[in-house]
Parts: structure tokens; sequence; C-alpha cells
């Protein structure tokens, strides 16, 4: 389990269920036309994305500019996200 942990696997299956997420849920908007708007749905989940993949970089010894990257692409999503839902 600690190897789980340390090789940044972890991250990599939350991120799959988080696009497994988005799936399901932009299929329930697309067939029932019920669910949150599209585009703050996906920007929201681009920010937890963003966020796991800056905490898989930083579990794998990656350089501090990639954690960096990570944090700044979780940054414009979610500012994004805000700019949709506040329009």
């Amino acid at each position: 389990m600690a190897d789980l942990f340390a090789s940044g696997r972890i991250v990599d299956i939350i991120v799959v269920l988080v696009a497994v997420e988005a799936l399901a849920l932009v299929s329930l908007k697309l067939f029932s036309g019920r669910g949150p708007s599209t585009g703050a749905l996906l920007s929201n989940l681009a920010s937890g994305a963003a966020l796991m993949l800056a905490v898989r970089a930083a579990l794998t010894g990656a350089d501090w500019a990639m954690v960096a990257a990570w944090l700044l692409a979780a940054l414009f999503a979610h500012l994004t996200e805000m700019m949709i839902r506040f329009r």
C-alpha cells in the first residue's frame, strides 16, 4: 500500500475516477437535460484533477516547477468555473 502512494499510482486511480465521473455527469446532462452546467462541471473537475496531479508530482519527487505548473492549471480552471457560475 505504501508503494501505491510513493509511486503516485493512487493519484492515477483517482484521476481515472474523476474522468469516469465527468463522463457520467455529461451523459446525464445530454440525455436527460438535468444536472449542472456542463462548462462549470468540467471546469470544476479539471481544477480537482490538476490539484491531484500536483500532489502526484510532489509525491514522486518532481521538480518544484512541475508542481507549480499543476497548481497554476488548477487556479485557471477554478477561475474559469467561477466566471461561468457568476454570469
